[in-house]
């Protein structure tokens, strides 16, 4: 650890403004990110996205999000002051500051705060993980299908309480590298909740053959590669990698392949003026209007709606802070 001051959640500004924002009326149409985000209905998509979420009692966020199936992401979440309850039942568990909770895609989301709490303020992080985390996504502790992680040390509570800031800083800048960087910060944030996993269920290492397909597509995404030039270039039939692909990574060769160039695509969207017909060609795809479809498909919106959403929350003095 190192000796900067440890930071009081309870005193965080940007709690104190998203509470009064809700009790002003707050916007939820999607103007204000700090407070649409926080409601049902929000479209979460492929970006790496981040905030908080302050549930007081009686409050407007006085609710259980309940999603059955699910969402396509991954989202880590961090208690940072009072009490939440995940499922309800013999299933049900109760989570204090410190703890976190690992949604993987598609595993049921029914969570709000407990009961005999005032609070429940927790921090988020939706995320499309890198081919190689897969091993880190996996704690010992796993209740229907939702990963736990109790923690009482109040050292690693502020590292973690801190690189979710800094994730969310990162990920709402609109630099390139920035969203990179937030990447990164994350991948250390999951590697230390890995390690601190008492008995980590750790699968084999990564198939070298698999990070190969995964770095040709990154470098190519703008080429029709087929499964069977993929499969080719590390020495595999296509049954065999896309068996390892999906077991490995969690879905298919072409699946991944798209959700790369979608967030490619995502992000060129809020940086640059590039004419959608040009950036449909460079993410791979001839066709501008099935490249609309797909990257509806992803985010719920078509390119040119998604980039002015982007330039309308980038516009705002402080910049993007979503979901939860």
């Amino acid at each position: 650890m190192d000796d900067r001051v440890a930071f009081d959640p309870s005193e965080d500004p940007q709690v104190r403004r998203i509470i009064q924002k809700l009790a002003t009326g707050g916007d939820r149409s999607g103007a204000d990110m700090e407070v649409a985000p926080l409601f049902p209905g929000f479209p979460f998509d492929v970006r790496l996205v981040a905030g908080i979420t302050p549930i007081e009692k009686n409050g407007p966020l006085d609710f259980h999000v309940d999603r059955p199936n699910g969402m396509r992401g991954w989202i880590i979440n961090l208690t940072v002051e009072g009490q939440g309850k995940v499922f309800d039942g013999r299933n049900s568990f109760i989570v204090d500051p410190g703890d976190l909770i690992l949604f993987p895609p598609q595993a049921i989301h029914y969570y709000g705060r407990e009961v005999t709490a005032e609070k429940w303020w927790h921090r988020w992080i939706y995320f499309q993980p890198r081919a190689y985390w897969r091993n880190w996504l996996n704690w010992t502790n796993h209740i229907q299908g939702v990963f736990l992680l109790r923690n009482k040390n109040k050292d690693f509570f502020q590292e973690l309480f801190r690189m979710f800031i800094e994730v969310e800083d990162l990920s709402g800048q609109t630099d390139n590298l920035s969203v990179d960087l937030a990447m990164n910060r994350l991948e250390h944030l999951l590697l230390l909740c890995a390690r601190m996993d008492s008995k980590p269920r750790m699968s084999a290492p990564p198939d070298e053959r698999v990070l190969s397909a995964c770095n040709l597509i990154s470098e190519n995404l703008d080429k029709p590669l087929s499964v069977e030039e993929i499969s080719g270039s590390v020495c595999l039939s296509s049954s065999r990698l896309s068996h390892l692909f999906r077991k490995q990574v969690g879905m298919g060769i072409v699946q991944w392949r798209d959700s790369q160039r979608i967030q490619y695509a995502m992000q060129m969207l809020r940086v640059t003026n590039v004419p959608i017909k040009s950036l449909s060609q460079m993410v791979g795809y001839d066709d501008p209007l099935y490249f609309s479809r797909v990257f509806r498909r992803h985010t719920g919106m078509s390119p040119r709606t998604f980039r002015a959403r982007s330039m309308d929350v980038f516009a705002s003095p402080r910049g993007p802070e979503v979901p939860n």
